[in-house]
């Protein structure tokens, strides 16, 4: 697999089509597109593995020289996806999406490792290790600010113990420190609801229910020092009606919030998701 981004200009696609074809390489899919307003071109190329004569790492160096070659700010990755991806979960006290996507690993709909699911408080621990997962405990303690700077650093250890492809936010309620946002840039992804900015604060379904919203959506998005402000992946929405009390509102969200960051999750492990700046290009 192939992500390429790049200033625009002409012969960039032949460029890049030369050098796989003399490499033997078998295109499966292939994507395009150049932004505006910017100027920059990007580009996901799926090649077969087995149409090359050589691995992925020499993959990965024939083509630094093609990305060269094409411009100093280049950016670009080559990663091999029959790899399985790893994740690591952290978690609070909300389980819908932690329950959403054990299913799905379980079901094999999501083909991932899962080597740890990690939560600041620990209610959900019996149904992670009922799916044969180890559950991390990590307490913060409450008004105690170096108490939660530890736990935090706990949990970074246990995280980059597995070196995961992706460290997902499923509805863990704390607020990275900025150091973990960098640390872990590119690869954390939280979900939220949509209500944002305008119901902040406790009991926002409460706040629009008073309002007599009409939609209620989520946002996959990744994790920045900017809170809840990082490149979009995906968002959905799920129609409400006069006639939904608060719960009804609560599972409608919470259900749209587990489709939408399975969703997230997913195109970020097949590597469609290409970020430039605070915007994201999905293919």
């Amino acid at each position: 697999m192939i992500t390429f981004g790049c200033p625009d200009r002409t012969g960039i696609i032949a460029r890049i089509s030369s050098f796989l074809a003399e490499a033997g390489g078998w295109i499966v899919e292939a994507a395009y597109h150049t932004d505006p307003d910017t100027g920059w071109f990007f580009t996901r190329q799926e090649v077969r593995a087995d149409s090359l004569p050589f691995e992925v790492d020499e993959l990965r160096a024939r083509f630094a020289g093609v990305a060269r070659s094409l411009g100093s700010d280049t950016d670009w990755q080559v990663d091999d996806t029959g790899e399985r991806s790893r994740v690591v979960l952290l978690v609070s006290r909300e389980g819908h999406c932690l329950y959403d996507l054990l299913g799905r690993v379980a079901s094999g709909e999501l083909d991932i490792e899962l080597p740890a699911v990690i939560g600041n408080h620990p209610a959900l621990g019996d149904i992670t290790r009922a799916h044969g997962i180890p559950f991390h405990h990590v307490p913060f303690p409450r008004g105690d600010a170096e108490g939660g700077a530890a736990a935090f650093r706990r949990i970074r250890e246990l995280v980059d113990e597995h070196d995961p492809h992706a460290v997902v936010l499923a509805r863990f309620m704390r607020i990275l420190p900025p150091e973990l946002c960098t640390a872990w840039a590119g690869r954390a992804l939280n979900i939220h609801h949509s209500f944002l900015p305008s119901f902040v604060g406790a009991r926002p379904y409460h706040q629009a229910h008073a309002r007599g919203v009409k939609l209620v959506g989520a946002t996959c998005h990744y994790v920045t020092a900017d809170l809840d402000a990082g490149p979009i992946i995906e968002q959905d929405v799920i129609r409400v009606g006069h006639g939904d009390s608060v719960s009804d509102m609560v599972r409608k969200g919470r259900d749209i919030e587990k489709v939408t960051l399975a969703r997230g999750l997913r195109w970020h492990l097949e590597r469609r998701v290409l970020v430039h700046g605070n915007r994201t290009v999905v293919f």
